[in-house]
């Protein structure tokens, strides 16, 4: 970071809470943090945003636990306001906190390259394209410990063997084996993508800070698996997808990734039934109730699908594919039934 840039976010982070207020106003307080859905201020509380310095940092900093993202005001305006280039971020910042302009010749926060979305999506691109089909490597392994035995259609899933993560900008990058995951749009163009850092034999998740992070354009899209008719299942993580995949072979589904981008995930053309796969969290609530009121709008038909546990994975786990399948069945409209039980993909 440029020592401009860093005094232009220093200078934000003393205005903290204004800037919140102004730029992620369907967020609200929460103690010495500001909640929201996330940086492009969707509804939720899965983005906390410091609004005091303190011993784990200093005022304007953030972090979204959901898909591990993190930064300072700076990219809080730039995301926001959906600007692409440090110039246009500095000048919003200078008119909110009316300041003189800076110089325009002050680079870009982050390594002098200007801030631009498109080259997040190049990357995500990239590493997809680097990454290898997910049979048998320790994807597979991962995902079969975790009892999901639906692995057909997850085309949208990758393994790349050494994908970088560095736990902080300040110390060195790691490479560590990953489940790479697509997130695309309504067209099947990659947007993004969700990175699930994985233990060496595929017994679980990385033992590091943040095992989870995505990158690219995560709002409205979704990693999918199969293709939506009418009909069309929305959850949000990965696992709980392919869980109730496991149960319910032949639902198409579409990972939102988190409960904020779960609440404003775009429907298809065409849809007529939206099942909405929450967890059960006050996110998860929160989701749905905006997913429903979003599908009613749409006159679509909306029906909740809830786990007993925290999530379907949890359910799946504990009480195994029958009973999950079983308990799904009653939730299900009796038309979908044959459609989308079959036990043969």
């Amino acid at each position: 970071m440029t020592d401009a840039a860093h005094d232009l976010a220093r200078q934000l982070g003393r205005q903290a809470e204004a800037i919140c207020r102004h730029y992620l106003s369907a967020g609200r307080r929460q103690g010495h943090y500001w909640q929201v859905g996330d940086v492009r201020n969707s509804p939720g509380r899965s983005m906390f945003v410091r609004l005091r310095d303190s011993a784990k940092g200093p005022a304007g900093k953030w972090t979204d636990a959901a898909t591990g993202e993190h930064g300072d005001l700076l990219d809080v305006i730039r995301e926001s306001r959906g600007l692409s280039h440090f110039s246009e971020v500095a000048a919003e910042a200078e008119m909110f906190l009316r300041l003189p302009p800076i110089s325009r010749e002050a680079e870009a926060p982050h390594g002098g390259k200007q801030c631009s979305s498109r080259d997040t999506v190049t990357s995500a691109r990239r590493l997809f394209a680097a990454a290898q089909s997910i049979p048998g490597t320790i994807v597979e392994k991962y995902l079969r410990n975790r009892g999901i035995t639906a692995l057909h259609e997850t085309g949208s899933l990758r393994f790349h063997p050494r994908c970088y993560y560095r736990p902080d900008p300040r110390e060195p990058i790691q490479p560590l084996p990953a489940m790479i995951a697509a997130v695309t749009d309504l067209r099947g163009r990659i947007t993004g993508i969700h990175r699930t850092w994985l233990a060496p034999d595929g017994s679980d998740k990385a033992s590091i800070a943040t095992p989870r992070r995505a990158m690219g354009h995560l709002l409205e899209h979704a990693v999918r698996f199969g293709r939506p008719d009418d009909v069309l299942a929305a959850s949000e993580g990965i696992e709980t997808t392919l869980s109730v995949r496991t149960a319910l072979p032949n639902l198409p589904m579409a990972a939102a990734l988190s409960a904020a981008h779960l609440a404003v995930i775009a429907f298809p053309p065409g849809l007529r039934r939206l099942y909405i796969v929450r967890d059960n969290d006050p996110a998860g609530v929160t989701a749905r109730d905006s997913l429903t009121a979003r599908a009613n709008s749409a006159r679509v038909e909306a029906i909740v699908l809830s786990p007993t546990l925290g999530d379907f994975n949890e359910d799946l786990r504990a009480f195994g594919v029958d009973a999950l399948r079983a308990r799904l069945r009653c939730h299900l409209a009796p038309e979908d039934v044959s459609r989308f039980m079959a036990l043969s993909p």
